[in-house]
């Protein structure tokens, strides 16, 4: 890492939560971002082991001073996971009381499943910006996967949850998923995301943990479609 804005990309089962089945099965990805200069870091899907992720960015010289999350589903910020309670938001304010930023439209089902208090939450609205030190964060409103998700754009990365996979996206089967929305995200809402920007997704499903906006493009077939019903027509059952 070189530069003054600090970011790290953390695989559950290997980074951290070492030993845990459920993280090394899920394969998420932790992300930490900042700036260098000022010490200040977020975290992006703190989950499983929210201190040794802690651990890990301070070791770096860095102090984790907010989360952002990207959806509310538990290999993400935390809570039961059919059957498997998983660490997460919830554990990581009992020692660190960090803002969590949300979208707007994910604050009851966050509330709900992980049993924070409303209070812990700042809600977004897609377009708002979060200052990190000098680091700019984006949030993007990408619902489809579930009501709100979002993306994070900073220094030509785009942190994408399971909103877009390199390969695929996420699930629109699920309580909260919409199909008709997750073909509204991937075609218009993150079509302006350059070709140069670097897609950072919330799983490692590919052979890739990170890739080009433009190579996915070109191969990723949930960007294909051109109109709604053909991708209904793919994608759904």
């Amino acid at each position: 890492m070189t530069g003054r804005f600090y970011f790290r990309q953390l695989l559950a089962g290997r980074d951290f939560a070492v030993g845990d089945p459920v993280a090394t099965q899920m394969v998420n990805f932790v992300y930490a971002l900042g700036d260098r200069q000022t010490g200040d870091a977020v975290l992006v899907d703190p989950a499983y082991r929210p201190g040794e992720i802690v651990s890990l960015v301070e070791a770096d010289g860095m102090r984790v001073t907010g989360v952002l999350a990207t959806h509310f589903h538990a290999d993400h910020v935390g809570g039961d996971l059919v059957g498997h309670e998983i660490a997460g938001i919830a554990e990581l304010l009992e020692t660190n009381d960090v803002p969590i930023h949300v979208q707007a439209d994910e604050v009851e089902w966050i509330l709900k499943r992980t049993g924070v208090g409303a209070d812990a939450l700042v809600a977004h609205q897609s377009g708002d910006q979060l200052a990190v030190g000098g680091l700019d964060i984006t949030l993007i409103h990408t619902p489809g996967h579930t009501p709100g998700s979002q993306c994070f754009l900073a220094d030509g990365r785009l942190i994408s949850g399971d909103t877009l996979f390199l390969e695929g996206c996420g699930r629109t089967d699920l309580p909260g998923s919409d199909p008709e929305e997750m073909y509204v995200t991937l075609s218009q809402r993150l079509s302006r995301v350059s070709d140069d920007t670097v897609l950072f997704p919330g799983h490692f499903y590919s052979a890739s943990p990170s890739a080009p906006m433009g190579e996915v493009r070109g191969y990723n077939a949930v960007l294909a479609p051109s109109t709604p019903e053909q991708w209904l027509a793919m994608f759904t059952r």
